[in-house]
């Protein structure tokens, strides 16, 4: 029997959150659901930790993904976007092949102290072989705080 007690810890804890990006583009794009509309970003000045991780699910008549950056902005229209991340050239040129980076609230200021920018939200930004690939992302934070329920138990509508 499954158990009855609910447990909040992980929830409450991590900022776990699961996009479909599908950028309809061969150029290097903020993760979107929506083919470029909605970017999805997470604001550091409620976290020091930030994960990134991408899987492909979805290949066109390329190669997959090619690219996976964590970029960094003063906003979420993306300005003085910057590479706080580059996992340089790769070829997940299967389906389920993933990749992984990661940086912390640190490294981001740093980048922002260096350029002279007020670098605040961060962002995974992939890079297609293809207009027709696709890829799950996964996006991990750890908060600088904690509250009941960071994470909700279901985004089903």
């Amino acid at each position: 029997m499954a158990s009855p007690t609910e447990t909040d810890f992980v929830r409450s804890n991590f900022l776990f959150q699961m996009w479909d990006h599908d950028s309809n583009s061969v150029s290097a794009i903020v993760v979107t659901p929506d083919n470029g509309t909605t970017s999805r970003w997470v604001d550091m000045g409620d976290h020091d930790h930030f994960a990134a991780l991408v899987m492909q699910t979805i290949i066109g008549s390329g190669s997959g993904i090619t690219k996976l950056e964590i970029v960094a902005a003063d906003d979420t229209s993306e300005t003085n976007i910057t590479v706080i991340k580059d996992s340089g050239v790769v070829d997940a040129d299967a389906m389920g092949d993933w990749l992984m980076e990661a940086c912390t609230a640190a490294e981001v200021a740093q980048e922002s102290s260096d350029g002279g920018f007020n670098l605040r939200y961060v962002a995974a930004r992939i890079t297609h072989s293809d207009v027709g690939d696709e890829a799950v992302a996964v996006y991990f934070a750890v908060p600088n705080q904690k509250y009941l329920d960071r994470t909700a138990q279901t985004t089903i509508s």
